[in-house]
């Protein structure tokens, strides 16, 4: 070994991996050759099915037992000591991999909630992988807690006792790079670390992983589909496509003259603030489907003793018919809270929701019962975020689309058929489809299914609750289009909630800003993207990682993680708890929250 350490620290070599299916084997990786110098970040891109995950799998040796490496090499350098290990010979269930995991090379995974245990303490959980290296004891807890202020959790011997659930998502996903971090190994893989959080959290934990990497000297395998974050956080890229390497090189020569018409079309399809394709504007004369009069909506704490959290606080805004309405924030902004208010799935403290009925006239949705409210509950319908868990693996697609035509009593099952036909086509599928089950189905797939059978009953308002946030970037811009075609065909009204403004921009003609309760800003879309006036809007915007190198992300605007907090707004802008704040008018129907 050099005095510099090794040129690589992994090296894979014709690679190629499948998975036994019924009828045969399925190829994951064909071919696959790319290396991980010291010290860098290389960036595997591609979207689902690309075969992304399964390299991870293999690099760690958690291959599932339907799956075999069927030719090429791994090769792991380690810097400490140069010993070079192929991991395609190991046993992966063998002592010499067991050491290698965890101590050289660790994983970062996804989704912090389902890889914790919920019945251990973040502290247990991370002391366990030092238990399995030999530390254990007050030592095993003054490491956890050193790699807990490390990641920059606040108060780590507090959060060391605390279990994940009580966590919020972005710092469950710093102890999960903690929990990845803890042995001090030199290769780090993370397998889309950033795509269940919020953009400003997301901001936050690039920035964690940057520092890291070059305090810690470590090198990472970035793993993701999202171009923004590659070309924020790595040096090179390998595309994967169908299982092959189509396209490879530094960041800045791919994004700038990348030639394989994959990688172009992922790149093209990245939502961007001040795109061309841009809502228009809602006609101002149009009569409002829904109302939000002074709500307000406050939730018990937990713990006893504990203050009621304001989920809403005053909320007033309109919207109306044929327009596609915006409501963005952060998780816990209150933006599920409204739409789950709308449907009636809860009932305000104070104010009023009221909604357009056939008959032409507001109601107001906490006094309906009984038959109006069954006809409340089919004019508005609910497309959920996440298509794998919003579709019953037990029912059919025939099943699922014609399940509110049979609790509503709508025609015959002969008419129920043909119009769940229908429905499919509308949606772009066909209606062969029908006889199948969610599982055959790809994500972007299963969500066209959930919009089928939201207009089963023929609507008049869907609430859309980030429709596209579990998607790849090309399915998202698929859908996005699909539901900009049904908006004008069916003369449809939508409520779109999301917490990333580029996509946003795309959909919305009118735009509500959500932070801890509270609208802070509401504009038409056009006047909310040029001129953002509030604080934590201008936060959001500055938190969408672009596709790219040449343009970072602005953190001075994230405030240090404090955009959200009312607090910490600059003068003129900052409310202490419990103050309302007031409106004011910055330009025409553009209105800001300032301080009273």
């Amino acid at each position: 070994m050099t005095a510099t350490g090794p040129a690589h620290v992994l090296e894979i070599s014709n690679l190629s991996v499948s998975f036994g299916v019924e009828g045969g084997r399925v190829n994951a990786l064909s071919g696959v050759s790319f290396a991980v110098p010291q010290g860098k970040t290389i960036a595997l891109v591609g979207e689902s099915g690309s075969g992304k995950s399964a390299l991870a799998q293999v690099v760690m040796g958690l291959l599932p037992r339907n799956g075999r490496i069927d030719s090429g090499a791994i090769r792991f350098t380690d810097p400490r000591n140069g010993h070079v290990t192929n991991l395609a010979a190991l046993d992966p269930k063998g002592p010499a991999f067991r050491r290698i995991r965890g101590q050289s090379i660790s994983l970062v995974f996804q989704e912090p909630m389902s890889a914790f245990s919920p019945l251990h303490t973040v502290g247990s959980q991370i002391a366990d992988t030092l238990a399995a290296h030999g530390v254990a004891g007050s030592l095993s807890r003054a490491t956890t807690c050193a790699i807990l202020q490390l990641v920059g959790i606040p108060d780590p011997e507090r959060a060391i006792d605390l279990y994940p659930f009580e966590l919020s998502g972005g710092l469950r996903q710093r102890a999960m790079i903690a929990a990845a971090l803890v042995a001090r190994p030199p290769l780090v893989i993370a397998d889309e670390p950033t795509t269940a959080l919020d953009v400003t959290i997301q901001a936050q934990v690039l920035e964690l992983l940057s520092q890291l990497r070059h305090e810690l000297k470590l090198s990472l395998l970035l793993i993701t589909h999202d171009l923004g974050v590659v070309a924020q956080l790595a040096d090179a890229v390998c595309v994967l496509y169908r299982g092959r390497l189509v396209e490879a090189g530094p960041v800045s020569e791919v994004f700038a003259r990348g030639r394989h018409p994959y990688f172009r079309a992922l790149h093209d399809a990245v939502p961007r603030i001040g795109g061309t394709a841009q809502a228009p504007a809602a006609a101002r004369d149009l009569r409002p489907m829904i109302v939000f009069d002074k709500v307000t909506k406050r939730f018990d704490a937990r713990r006893a003793g504990g203050e009621a959290t304001a989920a809403l606080s005053d909320v007033s805004f309109a919207v109306h018919e044929g327009e596609c309405f915006g409501l963005v924030g952060e998780s816990g902004s209150g933006k599920s809270t409204a739409a789950r208010a709308i449907m009636r799935a809860l009932v305000p403290d104070e104010g009023s929701v009221q909604v357009r009925d056939t008959a032409g006239g507001l109601c107001d949705v906490a006094h309906l019962k009984g038959a109006a409210l069954k006809a409340h509950r089919a004019r508005v319908q609910y497309v959920f975020q996440d298509p794998y868990a919003a579709l019953n693996p037990r029912l059919s697609v025939l099943e699922t689309v014609t399940e509110p035509m049979v609790i509503h009593g709508i025609g015959t099952p002969a008419e129920q058929r043909a119009r769940a036909a229908q429905l499919m086509r509308d949606v772009g599928l066909e209606p062969s489809a029908l006889e199948r089950y969610p599982h055959a189905f790809s994500g972007g797939q299963r969500q066209r299914i959930g919009i089928a059978r939201a207009l089963a009953l023929d609507p008049a308002i869907l609430v859309l609750d980030e429709p596209t946030s579990a998607l790849d970037v090309s399915v998202q811009a698929q859908v996005l289009d699909l539901l900009n075609r049904l908006k004008r065909e069916r003369n449809l009204t939508y409520l779109f909630i999301s917490h990333n403004l580029a996509v946003v921009e795309n959909m919305a003609n009118r735009v509500a800003v959500m932070c801890r309760g509270r609208v802070v800003e509401i504009a038409p879309a056009a006047a909310l993207f040029r001129d953002p006036h509030h604080p934590y809007t201008r936060a959001l915007m500055a938190a969408i990682p672009e596709p790219d190198p040449a343009r970072r992300l602005n953190l001075a605007l994230l405030m240090d993680g404090r955009a959200s907090d009312p607090a910490q707004w600059p003068k003129g802008f900052a409310l202490r708890a419990g103050e309302a704040g007031r409106f004011a008018r910055v330009a025409e129907d553009h209105d800001v929250l300032m301080a009273a």
